[in-house]
């Protein structure tokens, strides 16, 4: 006796029509069944359509269009690490402010910094291998020439609106550390490349890139592309130029010290800006002061428990001097600053164990006579030499 049965597949939402064939079994002793497979039930009207166990031609196959033919593909892709940067880009703001100002490439930028990121050394061309394997944003491939064509297509007004959205979120709430890194490059093409003082001692021009970014969640929003043979002081001009045109506020710059010119102290004063920047050990009023506590320093009440060092801190006059262009002058004035002296006893005794091992080894190569050129100086700075003849 055969009977229909239906079937539902939750996992792909189709109910499969079977004929059901009761028979006995004599070696069971019991009654047996034998389903076969004979169509697919459309939801709406109940009515069976037969499928076909055979292959058919391409002719016969079923439209893709057709709502009621149920299809089921498999791919796997990798998610982990563009599910940590989906996460991050929502979590710090990044996505937002890329889709306000980049409405119609956002996703785009999203993907390609993902691959940039997990394929270090990879070209963009590389990317539509990537794509296969990676769920991304985009979810579609993107070409090298499309990548392109995407970057030329950002204006200078896009970029510093996207500046001015990232700088509301950590504006109040962090230091700004400013530096700068230079990039060495074979291209002939790149009009800011040029030689200059190359950090990574490579002798080939070079670009440099100035970066901004948050001191507490060390996420860059500031960046300017500048000549190879610029030079840190010479950046913070710009720097300030930027700000002033983006509409930062209540800002709190940290440099280094290859930032610190007199002219750069006196701008980054006369736009009211709050910053700290490392200063040399050799300069006057720096030496005075370290020279006046130097013993001081070093007393249990200056001790920094969570720094492990020793700190000082000692209000200074600075001679403040601002150029008025529309009457031609300048204007001199005093504002108060704050020198932050620090002392680290273990910093300080490794540096005098290398120091002794240093003036060893020159002590060696005097007393041997293999003087080594590259060290001539070292040798008039910490000794004095004298030849005493042979006597016959």
């Amino acid at each position: 006796m055969a009977t229909i049965i239906h079937q539902h597949d939750k996992r792909i939402g189709v109910t499969y029509a079977y004929e059901s064939i009761s028979h006995w079994d004599k070696d069971k002793k019991q009654s047996r069944s034998k389903r076969k497979l004979i169509g697919i039930v459309d939801s709406q009207t109940g009515e069976i359509k037969p499928t076909s166990q055979t292959k058919r031609k391409e002719s016969e196959m079923p439209d893709s269009s057709d709502a009621n033919v149920a299809y089921l593909s498999a791919r796997r892709t990798f998610y982990g690490a563009t599910y940590l940067f989906d996460c991050i880009g929502k979590i710090s703001g990044l996505e937002d402010d890329l889709k306000a100002c980049f409405p119609h490439n956002y996703k785009q930028m999203l993907s390609i910094a993902y691959f940039l990121i997990l394929e270090d050394k990879n070209p963009l061309n590389r990317f539509p291998k990537w794509s296969k394997l990676h769920t991304h944003p985009h979810g579609e491939t993107i070409t090298s020439q499309r990548s392109s064509d995407m970057f030329a297509e950002i204006t200078e007004s896009q970029r510093l609106q996207f500046f001015r959205h990232q700088a509301r979120r950590r504006a109040e709430n962090e230091y700004w550390a400013y530096d700068t890194t230079s990039i060495s490059s074979y291209s002939e093409m790149l009009r800011q490349v040029s030689f200059g003082n190359n950090k990574d001692h490579d002798k080939l021009p070079q670009i440099n890139l100035a970066l901004l970014y948050g001191e507490t969640s060390c996420m860059p929003f500031y960046y300017r592309k500048l000549s190879g043979k610029i030079s840190d002081v010479s950046t913070v001009k710009q720097l300030i130029r930027d700000m002033d045109f983006m509409g930062y506020k209540k800002i709190k710059l940290v440099m280094d010290r290859g930032f610190y010119r007199e002219k750069n102290i006196n701008d980054l004063l006369s736009e009211h800006l709050k910053f700290l920047i490392g200063v040399k050990l050799s300069l006057k009023y720096v030496y005075k002061e370290l020279e006046a506590t130097r013993e001081s320093i070093r007393e249990w009440t200056n001790f920094m428990p969570d720094k492990e060092a020793y700190g000082i801190t000692i209000p200074i006059w600075w001679k403040h001097t601002q150029a008025r262009p529309y009457k031609k002058d300048e204007v001199i004035g005093r504002r108060r600053m704050y020198l932050h002296l620090y002392y680290d006893p273990i910093k300080a005794l490794e540096d005098e164990k290398d120091f002794t091992k240093l003036i060893c080894r020159l002590y060696n190569e005097l007393e041997t006579g293999n003087r080594v050129p590259s060290n001539e100086a070292q040798y008039a700075k910490y000794f004095d030499v004298s030849t005493t003849p042979v006597r016959a």
